[in-house]
């Protein structure tokens, strides 16, 4: 959603490089273009004007003269200034002393409220607790229907006392204020300690909407009101917040269809308008497609610096354990790398999620923001066809994949021969790359780093001397048929080392591999 607003703040920062010293009329040019960016990206006037007045005022003081480096302070205020207008620190739910807590959703119609009530209750469940979802929804069509879908799905309870309406022509019957009241009786009946509630929405702000919304958090009194609210909603965001928040005064704000690609300023103005921290983040349509918001992260990712913590936490909540140890011990105690340790790999990060989402968290992805659009998730799929289509020997020893055998794991797998090659290809090269770091050999191409190969180099001194001939005929004879000799026994190496049909042998692991996404795109075949 941010990738026209990060373009454009790091094209800015790029023109301020190799700048010994900044003058006001450089930082003037850097706040101006930086205003631009924000309003093109449909934030709120009045924040863009606060934001670029704090900018300028800390660009022109002490602490960017006195940097050695002033174009990365700069860079660093912008980020404090956007971790401040996005909310400052992280807020979480607030947990009543005496279960259940209540949650109360707001918002308009088409927001996502019934479906994000699911995913807020799988990520309670994910974190101990034993939520119930309450359909307070009665009036649009199906939305009781819809809630029971969503709670089944997630595993959770669902209090629906009334079916609602069941189409558009039907009157809305029932009492939604009953059914939230009844809904927090029936979580303390059952020992459930959070209770969440969906409520209607309108397709615009009106007084019947918000005198009803009123009225549930009235009778339910909850400990948390969570405005949910569609990312892509543009300037209308500041007027819809302001509007939920003199009528049901919320005390946090959960932003949907993150992974759209409208310009994102609602995020970046509702909490700075309203005073009132985003709390959640809706990122596809998933279950699983929701997090916690990170003011600084989300800072952190918007200046195209990554966001390493996400990542790691959520490798730290799929990655088995047990198959961390394995490969560690495997690693340790210099064993080879097989197909079947590489299968497994594969297998833990699919459990992570979308390939595409984890590549463009590490710093510096924008720019490899077109190959990775390009990326096919499905290539995956190939490769683990391929693997699974070898025998059990086959993965632990793939020198012994001849043509024949190359041949029918591509019709096992549905591919082509050629993709069975550039897979054992690459595998090589990972796998000679793994054994020299289990050696102590370190990370080849790495320079700087203790142990670190350089990968493949030419020999210098008399040893790149190419021989010359001798002048003698039958010498050179002689040396002739040896170097005839030689390049037969290349030749067979290069067949019973699994060089089939005819490809040239591999060079050393090139450097350029270990620079993500890069990397990994050479590594899956693209």
């Amino acid at each position: 959603m941010f990738n026209s607003l990060s373009d454009r703040l790091t094209a800015t920062f790029k023109n301020l490089r190799g700048k010994g010293r900044l003058s006001e009329a450089d930082v003037d040019a850097t706040v101006r273009e930086i205003r631009r960016a924000l309003l093109d990206a449909d934030v709120a006037v009045p924040v863009v004007r606060d934001f670029a007045a704090r900018v300028r005022e800390r660009a022109l003081g002490a602490e960017v003269a006195a940097a050695l480096n002033p174009s990365q302070q700069i860079v660093k205020i912008v980020n404090d200034e956007l971790v401040t207008i996005l909310g400052g620190e992280t807020r979480r739910v607030r947990l009543a002393k005496n279960p259940p807590t209540v949650i109360m959703l707001a918002g308009l119609q088409g927001a996502g409220k019934t479906t994000l009530a699911g995913k807020l209750a799988k990520w309670l469940k994910g974190q101990g607790h034993s939520p119930i979802l309450v359909a307070a929804d009665l009036q649009r069509p199906n939305a009781v229907t819809q809630l029971q879908v969503v709670g089944q799905r997630a595993g959770v309870a669902v209090y629906a006392p009334h079916p609602g309406v069941q189409s558009e022509f039907e009157a809305p019957t029932g009492d939604p204020v009953g059914v939230a009241r009844g809904g927090v009786e029936q979580a303390r009946q059952k020992l459930h300690d959070v209770v969440i509630v969906d409520t209607a929405g309108r397709l615009g702000i009106d007084a019947e909407m918000m005198q009803q919304a009123a009225d549930i958090r009235a009778a339910v009194n909850p400990d948390e009101v969570l405005f949910v609210i569609d990312a892509m909603i543009g300037q209308d965001a500041v007027n819809t917040a302001k509007a939920f928040e003199e009528g049901v005064d919320f005390t946090g704000v959960v932003l949907t269809k993150l992974d759209g690609d409208a310009r994102g300023g609602a995020a970046l103005s509702v909490a700075s308008v309203t005073g009132r921290p985003v709390m959640f983040a809706s990122t596809g349509e998933g279950l699983d497609d929701f997090e916690l918001f990170h003011p600084d992260r989300m800072a952190s990712r918007i200046l195209d610096m990554g966001d390493v913590l996400t990542l790691i936490e959520q490798a730290e909540a799929n990655w088995d354990k047990g198959e961390a140890a394995r490969m560690a011990k495997k690693f340790a105690d210099q064993e080879d790398f097989t197909l079947e340790d590489f299968l497994a790999q594969m297998q833990q990060i699919r459990k992570m999620g979308s390939m595409k989402k984890l590549l463009m968290m590490m710093p510096g992805a924008a720019q490899f923001r077109q190959q990775l659009e390009q990326f096919d998730e499905r290539e995956i799929d190939r490769v683990e066809a391929i693997v699974r289509s070898m025998t059990p020997h086959e993965r632990v020893a793939p020198k012994i994949i001849n043509g024949s055998r190359r041949s029918r794991i591509a019709k096992g797998s549905g591919v082509h021969v050629s993709e069975v090659n550039g897979l054992l290809e690459r595998f090589g090269q990972a796998q000679k790359m793994m054994r020299r770091m289990a050696q102590g050999g370190g990370i080849p191409g790495m320079p700087g780093v203790p142990g670190a190969g350089g990968g493949s180099r030419k020999p210098t001194g008399k040893n790149n001397k190419k021989k010359a001939r001798s002048g003698n005929p039958a010498k050179a004879a002689q040396q002739l048929r040896e170097a005839e000799q030689k390049r037969a026994a290349g030749a067979a190496n290069a067949l019973q080392g699994g060089s089939a049909f005819g490809q040239q042998a591999q060079p050393d692991f090139d450097p350029a591999a270990l620079n993500l996404p890069k990397g990994f795109e050479k590594f899956l075949g693209n």
